[in-house]
């Protein structure tokens, strides 16, 4: 049985009365700067976030627990007497959902030393299975497989498939919306349009993948779309646009140019041409006409990434990578990424040549030199961005960004004070 929450397609089962709440452990800092604005369950891949995967795995809505503390006062998670805790970068699959379920309470499913899940009547804030004996849990071995976002990276690796698994968990039992006769379509039985999507004159390949339209997106005349592929609800593909499989579109975007392989979380803007690859963009983020980023080294090397918890340039063990960037961040026109490279939270980037491979949040400039992104300027403009789309910067978006902002000055070289 299913019922509709939202526009989530959600599974009615015996186990919907249990309290879940999706938590972030320590290991969710790898996975900045998208995780300095959300929990890790916020973040989009596939279709659907990850919490809306457990959501329509468990048939019910879900809290959070953030690692972060100051991301509490807006994820806030419910406490009852009975709870399951699932770690939040966890991508569900069935035999998971059911050990999850087969929990007794007082009993935490763990590998090795990564916690899992743990059904407790008490207030956790931490996820160590070295502690969660010491008070009083006793630890069960999970010995299948699982699958998990680790890295940023992870994001567009793992996306061709995720669309696939909830593309099914979606349309299965469902019609399509008729699709204008001007399209020419490949394998038309695994291409699905939500009701007030438009699609005219465009060519949609499924051969490789599905592709998902959602509500109300628009695909304008002469796109070229491959599939695995998503599109969010009231995202537009502009005109002329090529995007290749393995790439999802989050809701309320624009995008045009040629698109391989890469995540747009939502209400982001890529409207012109020029090449994104193997890339993922957060929130609020703009690309200004004939932006590129270079997903493959000259060399043919190992791409490297910044890594906030380290300190330094981890190897991604990828051939091809290209850019990682945080909500709020901007790029202005003709602006070049080289491979590997990672924006903060806040960054407006501009200028000619390659700017640096790590940009901190906040930062302003690019090649020619850096300057720190101030907050009352930066507000203006996230204020003007979100307008645009019906949203208010409210003032507890501003105390969690002001945080970050503080948080991040230990990167901004350039600064000489104390910000």
């Amino acid at each position: 049985m299913y019922a509709c929450k939202g526009g989530l397609r959600v599974r009615l089962s015996y186990f919907s009365s249990m309290n879940y709440i999706l938590f972030d452990d320590q290991a969710s800092d790898q996975l900045l700067p998208f995780t300095f604005t959300r929990p890790s369950a916020g973040i989009m891949v596939g279709i659907w976030t990850i919490a809306e995967k457990w959501e329509y795995q468990l048939g019910r809505s879900l809290s959070h627990k953030p690692y972060r503390k100051y991301l509490s006062t807006k994820f806030t998670a419910k406490l009852e007497a009975d709870n399951i805790y699932i770690n939040g970068r966890l991508l569900p699959d069935t035999g998971l959902v059911q050990s999850i379920q087969s929990l007794g309470m007082g009993e935490a499913l763990c590998v090795d030393t990564l916690v899992l899940a743990v059904r407790t009547a008490a207030n956790l804030d931490q996820f160590d299975a070295e502690r969660l004996p010491l008070l009083g849990l006793k630890l069960l071995s999970y010995a299948d497989t699982f699958r998990m976002l680790n890295y940023p990276e992870d994001i567009f690796r793992m996306n061709g498939d995720e669309i696939k698994r909830d593309f099914t968990a979606i349309t299965t039992g469902r019609t399509s919306a008729a699709l204008d006769s001007s399209n020419r379509i490949v394998n038309a039985g695994d291409v699905f349009v939500e009701e007030g999507a438009s699609v005219v004159n465009a060519i949609l390949n499924a051969s490789a993948g599905p592709i998902y339209i959602g509500k109300d997106a628009e695909v304008m005349d002469g796109a070229i779309i491959r599939g695995p592929f998503s599109l969010g609800e009231h995202s537009t593909i502009k005109m002329g646009a090529k995007i290749y499989g393995d790439t999802s579109i989050g809701p309320h975007c624009k995008v045009g140019g040629e698109v391989s392989n890469s995540v747009i979380l939502g209400y982001s803007n890529k409207g012109h041409d020029g090449f994104m690859g193997n890339s993922v963009i957060g929130h609020w983020c703009n690309w200004g006409a004939d932006t590129n980023n270079s997903n493959l080294k000259n060399n043919y090397e190992i791409v490297k990434l910044w890594d906030d918890v380290s300190g330094r340039f981890r190897s991604t063990g990828l051939q091809f990578c290209g850019l990682v960037m945080g909500d709020h961040s901007k790029c202005g026109i003709n602006t070049m990424f080289n491979t590997g490279t990672v924006v903060g939270v806040g960054a407006n980037i501009f200028g000619s040549g390659f700017p640096r491979n790590f940009l901190p949040s906040f930062s302003w400039g690019g090649p020619q030199g850096m300057d720190t992104f101030k907050l009352p300027k930066f507000f203006q403009t996230a204020e003007k961005v979100m307008e645009r789309r019906g949203i208010v910067l409210n003032e507890l978006e501003k105390e969690l960004l002001t945080t970050i902002y503080n948080e991040t000055a230990k990167h901004r070289s350039w600064e000489t004070q104390t910000l």
